[in-house]
Formats: structure tokens, sequence, C-alpha cells
């Protein structure tokens, strides 16, 4: 059976290699919205938030199929910590970073088919630790991931090293957990994949309840 491809919301190369590793057809078709966060907003409001409006505003040019959206931030004392615009910012960012723990909070939007609207489950079963509750409004379901992540102690000769080398500038909180930032890393408690930008035990349960069961893929 041949799915219909998922349109991936984002521009971000690791969403998209996590989707083709899993065997999930997809199209890429970049969300432009603004990402600062409102006034006195929880971090897990404020992925969940962004990741909707990325889905909306791909739903408004690519109306009817399924849309996948997703907004990922680190979080430190209750701060939202996004990519840093330049090598400078990035050192700040790993030094407030270093010798502690942090969350990392991913918030995954799908867009369903108008078809599959009646037939989605208004509210998921089970889910993991980390997870937030799942939500379907108007045909879109949400949900928000958290892992723990702690990072070892280090000086500034090391962050400056690691962002000169260019990783964390396209990066919340300055760091890839998937490539030279994993050095930086102590320990992790919670789903690998959110820290890396998509949260795959998420978008399954996602998929199932907007009645698109993962299947793995045929060899």
């Amino acid at each position: 059976m041949t799915l219909d491809p998922i349109l991936l919301a984002s521009a971000s190369p690791r969403r998209s290699e996590i989707l083709s590793m899993l065997g999930i057809p997809h199209r890429v078709s970049p969300a432009d919205v603004d990402e600062t966060p409102l006034p006195e907003e929880d971090p897990v409001a404020h992925v969940e938030r962004l990741a909707r409006a990325k889905a909306e505003a791909v739903a408004a040019r690519h109306p009817g199929g399924w849309i996948l959206a997703g907004d990922t931030v680190v979080v430190l004392d209750g701060e939202v910590m996004g990519k840093p615009v330049d090598e400078a910012e990035a050192v700040t960012m790993l030094l407030r970073l270093q010798g502690r723990g942090h969350q990392v909070a991913s918030g995954l939007a799908l867009v369903l088919p108008p078809e599959r609207w009646p037939g989605a489950s208004p509210s998921g079963s089970g889910g993991s630790p980390g997870s937030d509750s799942h939500r379907m409004l108007s045909g879109m379901l949400s949900g928000v991931e958290i892992t723990r992540v702690r990072f070892r102690s280090f000086d500034r000769a090391t962050a400056e090293g690691y962002a000169a080398t260019g990783e964390p500038l396209d990066k919340a909180g300055a760091y890839g957990i998937q490539g030279l930032g994993s050095i930086l890393v102590e320990g992790i408690q919670g789903d690998y994949s959110n820290v890396v930008g998509l949260p795959v035990p998420l978008l399954v349960r996602l998929l199932e309840m907007g009645g698109r069961p993962y299947r793995f893929p045929d060899h």
C-alpha cells in the first residue's frame, strides 16, 4: 500500500533525515512564522503553539493533505534558549549550559486530511512520561515531548572550539547531540530523537491517533 507523502513544514535537515530513516514518504515545504515567545509564555505552550502555527501556515498553501510541523527549544531555568545568531552567542549559551541539566522541549503538530477528521481520537492513551497531553483541534493533532539532558563541565576554550566548527549555529541551545555536540553531554533522560529535533515516539502516537499507524518499511 502506497501512502500519500507527508508535507514537512520545516527546513531542518535532521527532521527530514529522521522521516527518511523511518521510511515515511515526505516532501519539504518550510513554514515562515514569527518564533518570538509571547510574554510570560510557558516553554511547553510555546513549542506547541509554534508547531501548530507552522502547520497552519503550510496547510493554507497546501490544503487537503498530511502536514507535519515541529518546533524544538532548549529550556534552562525556565528560559527558552533558541538558536544562536553567531559564534559569540553560541559560546555564551554553551557556558551557561555546562555542568548543568536542562530540558529539551519539542512540539509536534499533525494536520489530517479532511476524510480523517471524523475518525480521529481527541485524546491519547498512555504516552511516555515526558510527553504532554495530546490535543485535536480543527483537524490537527498536537503534543509535546520533554527530554532532560545534562552537560559535563568544560572550559571556555572547549565552548569556543565547538562554536568555531559552525555546528551550533542552526540548533536550539547551540548544540547538536547527534554530532560533535555529543562530546559535551554527560547524560540524557528521555527520548534521544527529541533532542535531535523530531520525537519519534510522539510522532508515532500522533500518526496512530490520526488513523495512519506506522508500518516498518519493506526491504
